[in-house]
């Protein structure tokens, strides 16, 4: 919509154009072992008897749901996606979001994959796209001009994540 200006007029739009613009997965995917599942669930049932005995059959059936979840985004690989940096924001699968709801941007390495990370104000507070490693540089550039490049230090939930990935078998 047309911006109003100080004198009651109207100011023309600004034209979309792309500056930077690539396809890549739509998230990060690593494909698992058999065995990687059998020790997964082994420790999730100690902890779902454990649970059990405490609070009841409830938290167990989020337990397998959330297991359910876990074992299919590892074994369906995801979709490629379309991802442009425009003037106006960022579109991501022909989605924009303006510069305007977004903060800081930072890189990020998660399954072997590079990510882009943008801050942003909505739910669920970050927009990550996979990149290729050599674009890092031109990207870093281009969203420069519109948002400050800054690492947010990890959370206490992704310390906690980081943690159990590490002790997990590959």
């Amino acid at each position: 919509m047309p911006e109003l200006q100080d004198q009651g007029t109207f100011k023309k739009p600004e034209q979309e154009t792309i500056l930077l613009s690539w396809r890549a997965q739509s998230r990060p995917f690593k494909r698992r072992s058999r065995d990687f599942y059998i020790k997964l669930v082994s420790v999730a049932s100690l902890f779902g008897l454990v649970v059990f005995l405490i609070e009841g059959f409830m938290p167990i059936l989020l337990m397998i749901a959330l297991l359910f979840l876990f074992y299919v985004m590892s074994t369906i690989e995801p979709g490629m996606v379309e991802y442009q940096i425009t003037n106006l924001g960022v579109k991501v699968g022909g989605h924009r979001t303006d510069w305007g709801f977004m903060g800081r941007f930072w890189f990020a390495n998660r399954l072997g994959s590079h990510l882009l990370v943008i801050e942003t104000g909505g739910i669920p507070g970050r927009m990550e796209m996979i990149i290729e490693k050599e674009m890092k540089e031109e990207i870093k550039k281009v969203v420069s001009e519109h948002l400050v490049f800054e690492q947010v230090p990890p959370s206490g939930l992704e310390k906690v994540v980081e943690w159990l990935s590490k002790r997990l078998p590959e």
